[in-house]
């Protein structure tokens, strides 16, 4: 009995990243404080060779006007080695390009790390075919595990 509700308990899981991945969004549970997912993220991302351009707070922006925001950080990074390929498929991709990871805590206090689906992103802009979107796919999901690996 405990295995069976183990097992419908990662499958609920799993339809829900599915789900969320299915509206261009992939979204990954975080063991971390929202800080330290960013953190080991962003060192990921460094490690592998890819630029980062910008790490926003967008709590500390809250509260600079007087709001309160949960733990909430964007990280835009990215590699023309990467993007410039998925470009060549349709140059629009460009508008979603660097690449951008968010996580944030939510009302429960569960940390979440995500990105925008490169196949999504694919179709968005016509181009559902296009190769590059798969390794940019690959190249996020080892990022995301990375980074919320205990």
């Amino acid at each position: 009995m405990r295995f069976t509700s183990t097992l419908a308990g990662l499958a609920l899981s799993l339809a829900a990243t599915l789900a969320t991945a299915a509206d261009g969004l992939v979204a990954i549970k975080s063991p971390y404080t929202a800080k330290e997912t960013m953190d080991r993220f962003e060192a990921t991302a460094k490690q592998r060779g890819l630029s980062v351009f910008a790490r926003i707070d967008h709590a500390a922006g809250a509260a600079r006007v007087g709001k309160t925001l949960r733990p909430t950080e964007v990280l835009i990074f990215g590699n023309p080695q990467g993007g410039t390929p998925f470009m060549e498929c349709a140059q629009s991709v460009g508008i979603d390009l660097p690449l951008k990871a968010l996580v944030w805590e939510d009302a429960a206090s569960q940390v979440w790390l995500g990105y925008n689906d490169p196949d999504y992103l694919a179709k968005r802009h016509g181009v559902a075919t296009c190769p590059a979107a798969a390794g940019i796919a690959k190249a996020l999901a080892g990022l995301g595990e990375a980074a919320v690996a205990k």
